[in-house]
């Protein structure tokens, strides 16, 4: 892999732009980012496209080898990779060093799973031979959001070449340095020009999705984002991934303990500061619960510790940065302006550092920001409902599909709910977790096409149909 700071700008390229990131933790001066100019961007596509043909010839079980190698070298680099996560983006030590784990976990899977995904035999004519192939889409880009960008990463890196396809990267210009890192670790156990990572902003993006010799765009991140993706890549007639924004609900029903619920609640809500595409957003909750339920995850909030993410004894951390900080202020001081009750929190954190106070709002409006857009924030607002229907009918009251999470002890409501509710992954009495290789596709300003497991694989490649007789 070359990356565009080891490549030699051309003659006549202007120098590279420079972002200054800041510290999420002390508000000072953070790591800078040179961000790739267009013909970096193109330097970095050609590359992957001359590796192409070699890689795509490769061997299945060869590449799987490679996968393998590489997801050795990312958990042998846990401890490097969760140190620098902490320190660019803000997210907790010892969460940061998990997310490393679970993108060597998700090398190794798709090294076993991308074995099967060769086709299949048509019954067609008996003195014919009639196969479907699965053939590789040629360059793949892969771009990857800033909160949980190992995951993220490994996930798409690792479908795209187990079947055959070489890759530019670009990580999130908040997440660079974590990005690069896992990028270089994955490359160096694959031939030159198989990945290929370019670092920037929105620009740099857009040069590399609008790059003819790009196949496909593979993209986690905002949904502004991934609609200007969407339109660019099909202009052109590539095809476009697309795991975007989030407003996930969470319901609960009456006869669940409240306890619970709010152990389940804080867990969605304040895990990495709520900067997680598959965080709680909203909560709904049956009256009759509403009030123990309430002063316990009040209380769970205000457990929480907040500061610095490196000290094992910190429990939250900061927002990645202030223009994320302004957005969750913003929300939440125009739920409370419509009627929002403050129980706890709704407020900067009176240190140096982006830090929010884990919040909890009572009796929140439809009609405000806060039910209605992604803040990707530690706030739990709590709409009151009376039964479970009502619940489940405002939930699904959202432009997002992403995930959603119902607390129940009924079998009936929990069929109910994942018939009903309009998202990709419906999760019962958990608000997180799924078995490896869960397959969900994303639905309205979530974005579409598969995120996880074999299906994700398929995504990657074509179809072609072979007709063999007469030989």
């Amino acid at each position: 892999m070359t990356t565009t700071a080891d490549r030699p700008a051309p003659r006549t390229a202007a120098p590279a732009r420079t972002l200054e990131r800041p510290d999420p933790v002390t508000g000072g001066r953070g790591r800078a980012v040179e961000c790739a100019d267009a013909a970096q961007v193109d330097a970095a596509v050609r590359a992957a496209r001359a590796a192409y043909p070699g890689w795509r010839a490769t061997a299945p079980a060869a590449r799987a080898g490679m996968l393998r190698e590489a997801a050795a070298a990312v958990r042998a680099a846990a401890d490097e990779l969760g140190a620098l996560l902490c320190a660019t983006t803000g997210r907790l030590l010892g969460e940061s060093r998990d997310s490393a784990a679970v993108a060597a976990d998700l090398l190794e899977e798709a090294a076993v799973t991308g074995l099967g995904r060769a086709g299949r035999v048509l019954a067609g004519d008996p003195t014919a031979v009639d196969v479907v192939r699965r053939e590789p889409r040629g360059v793949v880009a892969v771009i990857t959001p800033w909160n949980d960008p190992y995951p993220a990463a490994a996930g798409l890196l690792a479908a795209a070449l187990v079947t055959g396809n070489t890759v530019v990267h670009k990580p999130s210009e908040r997440s660079d340095a974590p990005g690069v890192r896992l990028a270089e670790l994955v490359a160096g156990a694959l031939p030159d020009g198989v990945l290929e990572v370019v670092s920037g902003d929105g620009t740099t993006g857009q040069a590399l999705v609008e790059h003819d010799d790009v196949a496909l765009v593979a993209h986690v991140g905002s949904t502004a984002a991934g609609r200007r993706i969407a339109a660019a890549v099909g202009a052109r007639g590539a095809r476009a991934l697309l795991e975007n924004g989030g407003k996930d609900p969470i319901v609960v029903d009456a006869g669940v303990d409240p306890a619970e619920a709010a152990a389940q609640i804080a867990t969605g809500a304040f895990t990495n500061a709520g900067q997680l595409c598959t965080a709680v957003e909203r909560v709904y909750v049956v009256e009759e619960v509403a009030d123990a339920l309430v002063a316990e995850l009040a209380r769970r909030a205000e457990a929480l510790v907040v500061g610095d993410p490196a000290d094992p004894a910190t429990t939250m951390g900061p927002l990645v940065d202030d223009d994320q900080l302004a957005v969750v202020a913003a929300h939440v001081s125009a739920a409370v302006e419509a009627g929002a009750q403050v129980v706890t929190g709704g407020h900067r954190v009176e240190r140096a550092g982006s830090f929010y106070a884990p919040t909890v709002l009572d009796r929140c409006p439809d009609d405000v920001a806060l039910l209605r857009e992604e803040t990707f924030g530690p706030v739990a607002p709590v709409v009151r409902v009376a039964d479970f229907d009502e619940a489940l009918r405002r939930a699904s009251a959202s432009a997002y599909g992403l995930a959603a999470t119902v607390l129940t002890p009924r079998l009936d409501h929990a069929l109910r709910a994942a018939d009903v509710l309009d998202v990709g992954t419906v999760k019962v009495n958990a608000v997180f977790g799924g078995a490896p290789g869960g397959s969900a596709d994303p639905r309205r300003g979530s974005g579409g096409g598969a995120g996880y497991g074999p299906d994700l694989l398929d995504e990657m490649t074509v179809r072609k149909a072979v007709h063999l007789e007469g030989l």
